[in-house]
């Protein structure tokens, strides 16, 4: 009986336990990592080996970082999500990625399983799953921490008597790291009062000294940093290293599960923090009103609907055709200096801006209509609330 089982692998101590088990269950084990933008090739190298010494039948790495850019990354800087005004979806966006190219690959070797290591307690378990059941859903999914209800400890003991040592210090922190981000949890994250200590941050801060950068956006996107030209997937990845060394982006989110509890994760995002921020000055000064409006609204929607891992709902389609629309206009420089634990958007250059001193500089003077046409402008925009306030005045009356 063919028992060939897909497992989305990072080498971590959950995934680790999960090849043991598995194995133990008599299933022939394909570990594969999905790349986000996260590891270096020397990571890369390491899980793999890590993989075969844990006994995997095959190991492979796919790199998903273009696509998870073009696919979500992408929209997420269109629509400056940042989820309850702070999470840049650093891990939510990536899962929809990774769990899609596991079931692209459990379909070309013909597993008849897949896994993964999620916990019973969060939000990966929905993606992975539904994503799943959407793709591939006559494959078996199997899900050994859930299902076995496991702590960390207990994984380490069990590992243990298999001849696999784990650090258990090390392992004391989750760190899940990808192009727009890296998340961190730990005991502290399971609390409402604790903060993450130094040593949890993957990035020391190490730079004191305040820098200036400059980012060039060309319809919407990334394309230039300090006057160097380069993919948006490069940008993100350079400024990440000349930010996050500041400790910027750091933060604890707090928010409400797929399913319908309260939940805490810590995050490290210099870059993507960055870039939102610069993104959207830059359309405040480019984009009219009622498009920041209706962007604001939509992009909510879009920023919930993916983290929730509704990626593969063709309304997502539709609202990235919409955003891709907005984003003709938004063209320009911004320049972003860089502090210890914060930075500052110090304005912009765009041949699309809207603030254009040959039509009027607000509160100084006006190029295109007079004072008379301000009076009467006024009197017609107020008109139906004043008729509102003479009728009920007169009832009350």
């Amino acid at each position: 009986m063919n028992k060939k089982i897909v497992l989305a692998f990072s080498g971590g101590l959950d995934t680790s336990f999960c090849v043991i088990y598995l194995k133990e269950l008599g299933y022939e084990v394909h570990a594969v990592v999905v790349n986000t933008g996260g590891f270096s090739p020397e990571e890369l190298q390491t899980i793999e080996q890590k993989a075969y010494s844990l006994g995997v039948a095959s190991h492979t790495t796919i790199d998903e970082t273009e696509n998870y850019y073009n696919e979500s990354v992408k929209y997420l800087i269109f629509g400056n999500v940042l989820k309850n005004g702070t999470y840049p979806l650093s891990v939510s966006a990536e899962r929809v990625c990774q769990a899609t190219a596991i079931a692209n690959y459990a379909k070309k070797i013909k597993a008849t399983a897949v896994a993964h290591g999620s916990t019973g307690a969060g939000n990966d378990q929905v993606r992975f799953d539904m994503i799943f059941n959407i793709l591939i859903p006559n494959i078996e999914i199997i899900t050994p921490i859930r299902d076995l209800k496991l702590s960390r400890e207990e994984e380490i003991v069990y590992l243990a008597k298999h001849g696999v040592a784990i650090n258990a210090e090390k392992a004391k922190y989750s760190i899940n790291k990808g192009l727009w981000g890296t998340s961190v949890g730990g005991k502290e994250t399971l609390t409402s009062n604790l903060y993450l200590p130094e040593e949890a941050w993957p990035t020391p801060v190490t730079k004191t000294t305040p820098e200036v950068v400059e980012i060039v956006f060309e319809h919407g996107e990334p394309i230039a940093l300090n006057g160097i030209q380069m993919t948006p997937t490069e940008v993100i990845q350079q400024l990440q290293d000349l930010a996050q060394p500041f400790g910027i982006g750091r933060d604890i989110h707090v928010g409400d599960t797929i399913i319908g509890i309260k939940g805490r994760v810590g995050f490290e995002a210099a870059a993507p923090l960055i870039l939102v921020k610069a993104h959207h000055t830059l359309e405040k000064h480019t984009l009219t009103k009622w498009q920041l409006s209706w962007k604001e609204q939509l992009s909510t929607f879009y920023g919930n609907y993916l983290h929730e891992g509704q990626f593969h709902d063709p309304v997502m389609r539709d609202l990235e055709a919409f955003l891709s629309s907005t984003q003709q206009t938004v063209n320009g420089k911004v320049w972003i200096e860089l502090h210890p634990h914060r930075f500052v958007v110090q304005g912009i250059e765009s041949d699309n801006d809207l603030m254009s001193n040959a039509f009027g500089s607000y509160g100084e003077m006006n190029n295109t209509w007079t004072g008379e046409d301000v009076k009467g402008f006024s009197k017609i925009f107020g008109n139906q609330v004043m008729i509102w306030h003479k009728v009920n005045q007169q009832e009350d009356e």
